[in-house]
């Protein structure tokens, strides 16, 4: 028989701004579970769609988060089950929304699902992204729906030029529209020192990977947030996008010293 995983510590800060758009679409939270010490639900979503229809789509996608997972009994339900029925469920309800938007909405949405003993589970729906890293670096990060991503996949743009290119915001797929979103999902155990990050394009696009492995490695979550959100702004220089993350860093014994991160150019 296996022993069961013993509880890891964990850190947790989400972040937030609204560039420098007119209003801010992108809504970001993370959820503590009424009955189950320890599981944990982070939810990040990018609206689109006019002033109102994209804050209505965010919103939605927040409020159907909470529902599902407040109601979820992890003794009787799969993880990769409340995934689904978020994504499911979101988008249905955007849809029902559009009658009386302004405008016709959509939104983005990446989810994590974090159990007490470090198994994550995660599910995405357009270019909202979440990565895993292990001392600093890369183990998993997720595929946007979008053009680029299709070149990318097909060897006709490399990961660099796609970050740059003049259509990186067309998306394949979101919530909201009229086919339903595909869902892509995974799970991983996590260990001591892991770090989990959720975020909107806004923020992505302006790191490689190996930037914000080193921020994220060397700051505690709080700290890292901040850090992120500033350097952003500064390399936006005047044209950023609302951005929002959550940064989840699972415990380890020894402590780190939050210095200023390697690696991150100015």
């Amino acid at each position: 028989m296996t022993p069961p995983r013993p509880r890891l510590q964990l850190q947790a800060a989400t972040g937030i701004h609204r560039g420098d758009r007119q209003y801010q679409q992108d809504r970001i939270e993370i959820f503590t579970h009424p009955r189950v010490v320890g599981l944990m639900l982070a939810v990040v979503a990018d609206g689109m769609g006019g002033r109102s229809g994209g804050r209505m789509a965010a919103d939605q996608v927040i409020l159907t988060s909470r529902q599902l997972f407040d109601r979820f009994v992890p003794s009787q339900e799969e993880p990769l089950s409340l995934l689904q029925s978020i994504v499911r469920e979101s988008h249905l309800m955007i849809k029902l929304s559009a009658i009386s938007a302004e405008q016709e909405p959509h939104s983005t949405v990446a989810c994590v699902l974090l159990q007490p003993d470090g198994h994550c589970h995660w599910a995405h729906v357009g270019d909202s992204r979440v990565h895993v890293f292990r001392a600093g670096r890369l183990l998993v990060r997720t595929k946007d729906h979008s053009y680029v991503q299709e070149l990318v996949d097909a060897g006709t743009l490399s990961e660099t030029m796609a970050r740059n290119h003049p259509m990186s915001n067309v998306l394949t797929s979101s919530l909201g529209t009229a086919e339903d979103p595909p869902f892509v999902s995974d799970s991983m155990p996590l260990k001591a020192g892991d770090v989990v990050l959720l975020c909107s394009d806004g923020l992505w696009h302006y790191f490689v990977d190996t930037e914000l492995g080193s921020a994220l490695d060397r700051l505690e979550p709080r700290e890292s947030c901040e850090f992120l959100i500033a350097k952003a702004r500064q390399r936006a220089v005047g044209r950023g996008d609302n951005l929002s993350l959550a940064v989840l860093k699972l415990g380890r014994s020894e402590a780190r010293a939050a210095a200023a991160p390697h690696g991150i150019r100015p």
